[in-house]
């Protein structure tokens, strides 16, 4: 699947400027700080991050750091994206679960890498936003739900591959029983102090390794 820039183009800059800010995000921002995964690489050279950010935004899209997209929402720093995504070693083949579509630049990364994404959002604005952009780039292999994140995906588990893009206060027990066993979950824990949590689900027990600090917007749940 490869965007096409040339049709979705924002105007202040051309596709060739883009494309060239990408490439020193990918150099700069990724393989610089020990990301070294081509297929990762390769998937941040291809996804147009400036599509999914607000106009306003465009020219900032490849700095290094989160931006508003609204609703009290940040589209995540480039570096720590794929990051977590390194953690769960993706082989290509895997139906992986995504925790906060937000912007939908995430979504575009994984569905770059996996061989099924399904992605749940609780602000159903973002998520059509989302769609929107995604459906123009060209992506068929997302699944979109509406829905409190803290519950997962439950008629579509279990998943390969859990990844959490917002936090919640503390592990949400049904994430990871939607994972069969050898199957990871990345997710930053947390309310004031967050840390980023890869738990991998092992025939008896669950195994938890705690990574970087990490700061995400809080994972809202559903008013009862």
């Amino acid at each position: 699947m490869k965007p096409n820039d040339e049709e979705m183009n924002k105007p202040q800059w051309s596709a060739d400027q883009f494309a060239h800010q990408r490439q020193i995000m990918v150099e700069t921002q990724l393989r610089r700080r020990g990301i070294s995964d081509s297929r990762i690489l390769e998937a941040f050279l291809r996804v147009p991050r400036h599509h999914f950010v607000p106009d306003e935004y465009a020219e900032m899209a490849y700095e290094d750091k989160p931006l508003p997209i609204g609703k009290g929402q940040t589209i995540s720093q480039p570096y720590i994206v794929a990051y977590m995504i390194n953690m769960l070693e993706l082989s290509g083949e895997e139906k992986l679960l995504e925790i906060g579509t937000g912007s939908g630049y995430e979504t575009a990364i994984l569905a770059e890498l996996v061989r099924e994404v399904y992605t749940v959002e609780i602000i159903s604005e973002l998520s059509t936003r989302a769609q929107e952009v995604l459906k123009k780039l060209g992506y068929q292999n997302i699944f979109f739900k509406v829905g409190d994140g803290h519950k997962g995906w439950e008629n579509a588990a279990p998943f390969h591959a859990i990844i959490v893009s917002a936090s919640p206060k503390r592990l949400p027990n049904e994430l990871t029983r939607q994972l069969p066993v050898g199957g990871k979950l990345i997710i930053p824990v947390g309310a004031v102090q967050q840390k980023l949590l890869l738990i991998t689900r092992r025939e008896k027990r669950i195994e938890i390794s705690k990574k970087i600090p990490v700061r995400f917007v809080p994972l809202v749940r559903t008013q009862q």
